[in-house]
């Protein structure tokens, strides 16, 4: 006897929540953190998050006109946090400002059992590497 699997979208998003809520054991933090994403208002600055395995993810952010030392790259609460802190001096009057020099603030939740293996910042691309760890209990173990 076979049981179809249910299907969710945001027509049915109650009955998710319902449901893991019925079925599951220990997930109050996880529904918890579901229900409070703390979400960025801005565009600025682009961003793309590239899936390149099943246990690795990279985050690229375009920070042109930036250095190393006007941002800020860290994790707490499993949320990761890219700040640029941007000195609003002027260098001159600007006929055209196409690039944006302005201070930022980007935030993504992040699974308790994903971390930051490595933070790289050149030519105006910071790349952020975040890995999914596998607990050994959760590993394909093969006997025969």
């Amino acid at each position: 006897m076979y049981q179809t699997l249910a299907k969710y979208n945001t027509g049915n998003i109650e009955k998710f929540l319902n449901d893991i809520d019925k079925y599951s054991i220990g997930m109050d933090e996880w529904i918890h953190r579901f229900n409070s994403l703390h979400q960025t208002e801005s565009n600025y600055p682009p961003y793309n998050v590239v899936k390149e395995s099943n246990t690795a993810t990279r985050v690229e952010i375009a920070l042109a006109g930036f250095n190393k030392k006007e941002i800020s790259v860290y994790t707490e609460n499993n949320k990761l946090f890219v700040e640029g802190q941007k000195d609003s001096t002027e260098d001159g009057k600007y006929l055209h400002q196409g690039l944006a020099k302005r201070s930022f603030a980007r935030v993504w939740t992040i699974s308790d059992d994903v971390e930051v293996t490595k933070v790289e910042f050149d030519d105006g691309l910071l790349v952020i590497k975040l890995t999914r760890i596998i607990p050994e209990h959760q590993k394909k173990k093969v006997w025969f």
